[in-house]
């Protein structure tokens, strides 16, 4: 079995994989209808795979706590394994909306410069990216937000 260490570093590298290929898509069209599949949706399903194990083994290792109240999620994450899957959590969510902007941004027509910050911001402070996105995207009127009848 893979300890929570290994675990954080293996989904750590392969979401920042997919990160990586996301910005290249902007710029290489070719590359884009593969990226949007393996990094919106097969790394994602991966990342949730593993977010799963690790939620398993800390709660049949014994741990603790709930998502009640501060204190619980403090008591529950106190398991590495528990608190593993807490990251990966992060990094599979973080991983599909990054997609998804990179998907709606350039299927809109955004300029990639303009797609580039909100995904830089949402691998490292994942919702002030998607507040970013959303902004454009509704000052644009173009980012695939618009009502269809």
């Amino acid at each position: 079995m893979i300890s929570a260490a290994g675990l954080f570093s293996f989904c750590n590298s392969i979401a920042f994989l997919g990160w990586i290929a996301l910005a290249v898509a902007l710029f290489v069209p070719r590359l884009r209808r593969a990226t949007w599949i393996g990094v919106g949706l097969v790394l994602p399903a991966l990342l949730a795979v593993a977010y799963i194990g690790a939620l398993v083994v800390g709660l049949a290792g014994g741990a603790t706590g709930g998502f009640d109240s501060i204190e619980a999620v403090r008591s529950l994450f106190a398991d590495d394994h528990a608190l593993t899957a807490g990251w990966i959590h992060y990094l599979a969510f973080d991983l599909f909306v990054g997609a998804w902007i990179a998907r709606a941004g350039t299927g809109a027509g955004l300029s990639p410069l303009l797609i580039l910050p909100c995904l830089v911001l949402t691998f490292l402070v994942g919702p002030a990216g998607l507040l970013l996105a959303l902004v454009i995207g509704f000052s644009t009127g173009r980012l695939g937000l618009e009502a269809r009848a």
